[in-house]
């Protein structure tokens, strides 16, 4: 990383003006003029902040972030993911503006209520680096999302007693500020049924002097929390970073990192492998690879899934299980995350599995003689408490009668009429209202 100094625009800057996480966020880069001050930019890369692709996508990167990149190379990884490209102008047949279709699934603004038991929460637009791979560019730095539009999402996870868990995420989930982080925590761990509360963010890779003291112990008051940040590349670990990994784990923060497969930036079993075993010294578990999603503009970004399953096959065996995340491919159409991994299964009887190890050594399984369980459903609480909240394939197991499985679960369904039923009634609400103003 360059010292801040290096850079003219900067050399003035004191200390503890650099590791004020305000003084990050107010001097962002936005402009090509200021970003050509601290990195000398190819043709291609100004013709394209020049063709306004900043503008279809926010161009905005921290001073902290902007110093991890190469001034003079074009294909630094941390670069790749910052500064907008020309290719983000081309559009692939298959991009889609949502392409995980979470806007279906919102029964009120900023609620994504996918799965049964548990809810995305979009409190903010704002992040403190617009990322060139961000899958919700459509949303990500238009409008800030009014406190009124957070308390209706309170209120829709108050009255829906089946979530249990929610991902608080946005933009970036600790770009609200300090008052607002503990207000939110506090209404929403004073919900009876929820039990998990996990912050989405970047902050400690993008501006981790974000994490300071005084965060800490307002997240520490609501605990269980769980944090999932979104390291990329090796590059990404500083002592920046590792303190602010630290700070959190040293509250009791559960931290889990969530990587992107970006061609160019880490389409590479050895860059992998050095980035989870650097979490991994900082108390936090990779958790899952994604596969690129198909949003608009990311076609050059995208890797094909083999390299996915090939990265996956490099890490199991070669280094701590630990260090071995889920490698996903988010569905588009709001298919929900799909596990993707090598086949370690090779063959199965009724009466023995033939499996292979890392290695690619042959090993038989004997299966046990008893193929039945003395395990009763209808007598385990567990079952008969749970048994309501299945779908998909899971259900179809349970119930055992039935011969097919539809595309969508009954109870996504049920959810989506209800999320219509409830738009249907806010769009009658605000005519009213424009009427009476009238």
């Amino acid at each position: 990383m360059r010292s801040w100094k290096e850079v003219e625009l900067w050399k003035d800057v004191k200390e503890e003006q650099f590791e004020d996480f305000r003084w990050q966020t107010q001097n962002r880069i936005t402009t090509l003029e200021k970003l050509k001050k601290v990195i000398n930019l190819t043709e291609t890369e100004e013709r394209a902040i020049k063709e306004g692709v900043g503008e279809i996508f926010t161009l905005g990167i921290t001073p902290y972030y902007a110093l991890l990149m190469d001034p003079d190379d074009p294909k630094d990884p941390i670069r790749l993911q910052a500064v907008p490209s020309i290719h983000e102008l081309e559009k692939s047949p298959f991009d889609l503006e949502d392409p995980l279709a979470e806007d279906i699934d919102m029964p009120v603004p900023g609620i994504v209520h996918r799965y049964p038991d548990r809810v995305l929460f979009l409190v903010t637009d704002r992040c403190s680096v617009y990322c060139r791979h961000c899958t919700r560019s459509r949303m990500v730095s238009y409008r800030p999302t009014p406190w009124s539009q957070i308390e209706m999402g309170i209120e829709y996870i108050r009255k829906t007693k089946e979530i249990r868990d929610i991902v608080i995420s946005g933009g970036d989930s600790l770009s609200l500020s300090d008052e607002k982080i503990d207000k939110l925590l506090y209404e929403l761990r004073s919900i009876p049924h929820v039990e998990i509360i996990r912050l989405g963010t970047r902050m400690p890779v993008t501006n981790p002097m974000r994490i300071t003291p005084q965060l800490v112990s307002i997240i520490k008051k609501y605990h269980p929390i769980y944090l999932n940040t979104h390291f990329n590349h090796p590059k990404e670990i500083t002592k920046y970073s590792e303190r602010a990994l630290n700070m959190l784990a040293d509250a009791g923060v559960v931290l889990g990192n969530q990587t992107v497969l970006l061609r160019g930036v880490n389409d590479c079993p050895f860059v992998m492998k050095k980035l989870f075993q650097l979490l991994l010294k900082n108390r936090c578990r990779p958790y899952y690879i994604y596969q690129c999603d198909l949003t608009e503009g990311l076609e050059h970004f995208r890797t094909r899934v083999a390299k996915g399953i090939e990265i996956m096959e490099f890490l199991r065996g070669h280094t701590s299980g630990l260090a071995n995340p889920y490698f996903v491919v988010d569905a588009p159409g709001g298919g929900g995350k799909i596990p993707v991994m090598p086949n370690y299964v090779i063959s199965m009887s009724s009466d023995r599995v033939i499996l292979r190890n890392y290695e690619g050594k042959i090993f038989l399984y004997p299966e046990p003689k008893h193929a039945d369980s003395p395990h009763n459903p209808d007598t385990c609480k567990y079952c008969q408490e749970m048994k309501d909240q299945l779908d998909g394939v899971a259900k179809l197991l349970w119930e055992g009668n039935r011969s097919k499985l539809t595309i969508d679960s009954e109870s996504k369904r049920d959810r989506r009429r209800k999320s219509k039923q409830i738009l249907q009634q806010e769009d009658k609400d605000l005519m009213n209202q424009r009427s009476c103003c009238s």
